[in-house]
């Protein structure tokens, strides 16, 4: 489909006389070590690390991009500078890293370098995990999966609604968390607010509906507070607006929920959805109070992989 000569959408995939080759091949623009409820990844491994790396560029077009500064830049523009799996190994465990994770823009772009990370890195006793829209075919999510991927965070964007505006398929991204969910890798969904895009009550509860019946109650969800950046200028939405979605959500039974981009926020921690004892507090430092994954309170038995 992509002419001779030339790129794809995304501008990480060449047509060279007639094989298709990246041009992404380990070529990182940022690289720093993270905690991994930075992702967000709050039921997983949590107070651990992840050396975390990014290349140029993104496979949708999003006008309100968050990190515009490398994923709206093709890769010939950039500044990055290459890695080898091997050495991005070794650089995650000198830099006391517990685990890898490809983000900051689509991990999808980065797709064959981390088929040759993921075992590497899972040799050596260190996690994986991607932050990604989700948008990539069933034989992409199968292979990561099996080369090692062990946790992933969706971006899930909004209803059929958001997903026509940047002319995607939102149902692949929801075939794909199925999928995932299928086959055990850990999964957690960031739906970002939106001012005028994704803010409504009525968008968060069909979504929280599907999450609890076509995924499971014990999904995490994450409502992250959007900015302005980019291309659209809309103020963020009000604390008090993030609070009354979070409760529609709620009441449609999710019981893993939290508010993002709200520092200090009391719903960025962990509460146990039986009797709501504080079981992992998020505000500073991590503090878990779990005993072997179970409430201390009352006993009862929260998903996390540990």
């Amino acid at each position: 489909m992509i002419k001779e000569g030339g790129f794809g959408f995304c501008r990480t995939k060449k047509n060279i006389e007639g094989k298709i080759h990246t041009t992404v091949y380990g070529y990182i623009s940022s690289l720093s070590r993270n905690p991994i409820e930075k992702k967000p990844l709050f039921h997983f491994y949590p107070g651990s690390y992840a050396l975390t790396a990014g290349t140029y560029s993104c496979n949708f077009p999003c006008p309100w991009c968050q990190n515009w500064e490398i994923s709206k830049y093709p890769p010939e523009e950039g500044n990055g500078r290459y890695i080898a799996p091997e050495e991005f190994v070794e650089l995650a465990i000198s830099s006391n890293c517990q685990g890898t994770s490809v983000s900051f823009n689509e991990p999808t772009l980065l797709f064959d370098w981390s088929l040759e990370l993921f075992p590497l890195a899972r040799d050596r006793g260190l996690y994986n995990t991607f932050v990604t829209n989700g948008y990539m075919s069933e034989e992409a999510l199968k292979r990561l999966i099996q080369a090692g991927l062990d946790g992933a965070n969706f971006d899930l964007k909004g209803n059929k609604e958001v997903y026509r505006l940047l002319k995607a398929d939102g149902e692949i991204i929801w075939r794909n968390l199925k999928l995932a969910r299928k086959m055990g890798l850990h999964i957690e969904i960031t739906t970002l607010i939106i001012t005028g895009v994704s803010d409504r009550g009525s968008m968060i509860r069909e979504i929280a509906r599907r999450i609890v019946d076509e995924l499971g109650p014990d999904i995490p969800w994450h409502l992250t507070r959007y900015f302005p950046a980019y291309r659209y200028d809309q103020p963020p939405p009000p604390i008090s607006l993030l609070e009354d979605l979070f409760q529609v959500a709620k009441d449609e039974g999710i019981r893993y929920l939290y508010l993002g981009n709200v520092p200090g926020h009391r719903w960025e921690n962990t509460y146990c959805p039986r009797c709501n004892s504080l079981l992992i507090k998020r505000i500073g430092r991590v503090e878990n109070f779990l005993k072997d994954s179970t409430c201390p309170n009352c006993g009862y038995s929260i998903p996390l992989v540990d």
